[in-house]
């Protein structure tokens, strides 16, 4: 989990960590006799009654919005907050234009159905973690 406040996921990488997340869970739980004698069967379906903690990815995107809200609440010319909605000095290369972290979070914002100014909301630590916690209780069991 170290770094991950700062690293965004694709599909893919988020479906290879929920796999290896029941993988760990299944060695943990192990197998159960089913009601069928000398049958077992693995625990699929009941990890979430087993092991009540937020997934992998949940908690990824939690510390990802704490990170994101911190960062928001400085100062325009500290250089995180400069990275965070990509404006820097100087030229940018050339090419296709790189994907800048303000982007991630309007994109995560309008998935979340909130048409709110993230930087405005922010402000408000209070307000900025009721919305993350109500949005993430309702996104991830």
């Amino acid at each position: 989990m170290y770094g991950c406040e700062t690293q965004w996921l694709v599909l893919r990488e988020e479906r290879r960590l929920r796999v290896f997340e029941n993988g760990v869970l299944g060695k943990v739980f192990g197998s159960k006799r089913a009601e069928v004698p000398g049958e077992w069967r693995r625990l699929h379906k009941e990890f979430c009654d087993l092991y009540c903690t937020p997934n992998v990815i949940g908690v990824m995107k939690l510390r990802r919005m704490r990170c994101v809200g911190h960062v928001a609440r400085m100062w325009g010319s500290r250089d995180a907050f400069r990275v965070l909605v990509g404006r820097s000095d100087g030229r940018r290369i050339v090419g296709r234009p790189r994907h800048i972290y303000e982007k991630n979070i309007k994109w995560v914002f309008k998935k979340w159905d909130v048409d709110l100014d993230w930087i405005d909301l922010a402000q408000d630590r209070d307000r900025w973690w009721a919305v993350v916690h109500a949005v993430m209780n309702l996104r991830f069991p």
